[in-house]
């Protein structure tokens, strides 16, 4: 029995040799497709419903941890990347499997030899649960008064209640504060969702708001909601319905 798998990596040379790494493999893997960012990785793994991913986790559009936290199907998962060893320890302990960049051939053994140790089995070998926790464990949130941007040859020190909320259009993430004004940042919004506090909720792929700007929420549809925020421009978002649950948290009635 080979394992359906799918390779998700914006680095087009690590994605090469992984292949080629794999192919080494060929009665284990069956690679059936290929992605270079998440939310193309989402879509392919929600199409094919894969038994297994290689996953790279800083990518653009969508990191591999804000990717994971979209699925609807979880597959078992192999990081590609670098953290240190205690949650690279923690990952193996669950038996889902954490590859240091660059991949050699002799840790992908190990990967292979702990693949087919449970190819039998009928679950998978860890919950979705725990991988949510692993997850949240990989990433704790760390105090901060203010979010840091440039404007021309300074740097500026945006203080956290002055911000109305931050989104994403394209590649680039914005800045926006109560007064209208609008900054771009170099930090992708997962890091943002990392980095603030619990008052910053995240409503959308593309979005993440300060609960304390928020002036109105209108029901739209598939348990959306339009937010209204208080902000001089009066701006509107709409959020997704696989946050839903964050708006929930919002509301005491």
């Amino acid at each position: 029995m080979k394992f359906r798998t799918i390779l998700i990596d914006d680095e087009p040379l690590a994605l090469s040799r992984l292949k080629r790494l794999l192919s080494k493999f060929e009665e284990v893997f069956d690679i059936i497709a290929e992605a270079s960012n998440g939310e193309d990785g989402k879509e392919l793994i929600e199409e094919h419903k894969p038994d297994l991913i290689f996953l790279d986790i800083e990518m653009p559009v969508m990191n591999g941890f804000e990717m994971l936290s979209a699925l609807d199907y979880m597959p078992r998962v192999i990081f590609s990347t670098a953290y240190d060893q205690y949650a690279i320890k923690a990952f193996e302990e669950n038996s889902v499997d954490y590859l240091l960049k660059p991949v050699e051939k002799e840790r992908l053994e190990k990967t292979v030899a702990k693949l087919k140790s449970f190819q039998n089995e009928s679950q998978k070998s860890i919950s979705d649960q725990m991988l949510v926790t692993l997850l949240s464990q990989l990433n704790p949130k760390k105090e901060i008064n203010s979010i840091t941007v440039k404007t021309g040859d300074k740097i500026k020190f945006i203080n956290l209640p002055e911000i109305s909320h931050f989104h994403a259009d394209g590649k680039y993430v914005f800045l926006n504060t109560a007064d209208g004004k609008q900054y771009l940042t170099n930090q992708t919004l997962t890091v943002l969702e990392e980095k603030l506090p619990n008052e910053f909720v995240r409503i959308s792929r593309s979005a993440i708001v300060q609960s304390r700007s928020i002036r109105e929420m209108e029901k739209y549809f598939n348990g959306k909601y339009i937010i209204i925020m208080d902000d001089t421009k009066n701006t509107k978002l709409e959020s997704g319905s696989t946050y839903s649950e964050n708006l929930k948290n919002l509301i005491d009635f």
